[in-house]
């Protein structure tokens, strides 16, 4: 292999992931201080490469409203993506689908706290929804876990 090559392909190596951190948006999440379930859903999301802001704020529920995510959506905290809203425990890989693709959306929910769900992990997973929710605010199924018990 020639010392150019070499070099050009050095260079194109170390920018990869670089890249891949850059193009990842920014999620801004709103939660309890003292919520358990909301800090493990956090670092779902780090591991799965998302860069995560958090504030904690005495009512998550008023972001939720904010948002525009209908109130039998709600669950224990509320993101903001990419200008999408992200109600509970949603999978990272949901939000980076819905962020790829762009549709118009309130965003996504995940109501209440299914157990097996992200943050949720325990020694049983139920199964739940993932919603899409509509610019009218009707939610619509956009992936559905089956769990395992």
């Amino acid at each position: 292999m020639n010392r150019s090559f070499r070099a050009i392909s050095s260079s194109v190596l170390l920018a990869v992931p670089a890249l891949a951190s850059a193009a990842m948006p920014v999620i801004e999440v709103f939660k309890s201080e003292s919520c358990g379930c909301c800090e493990a859903w956090t670092k779902h999301l780090k591991e799965h490469g998302f860069t995560v802001k958090i504030n904690n704020v005495a009512n998550p529920s008023d972001y939720r409203q904010k948002f525009g995510i209908p109130t039998a959506m709600g669950s224990c905290h509320t993101a903001k993506v990419a200008g999408y809203a992200i109600e509970g425990h949603v999978p990272a890989s949901e939000i980076k689908r819905l962020v790829a693709s762009g549709v118009k959306a309130r965003g996504l929910a995940v109501p209440a706290m299914p157990l097996g769900s992200p943050g949720m992990e325990a020694g049983r997973s139920d199964p739940y929804d993932v919603f899409l929710v509509q610019p009218d605010g009707r939610p619509t199924v956009y992936k559905h876990y089956s769990g395992k018990s």
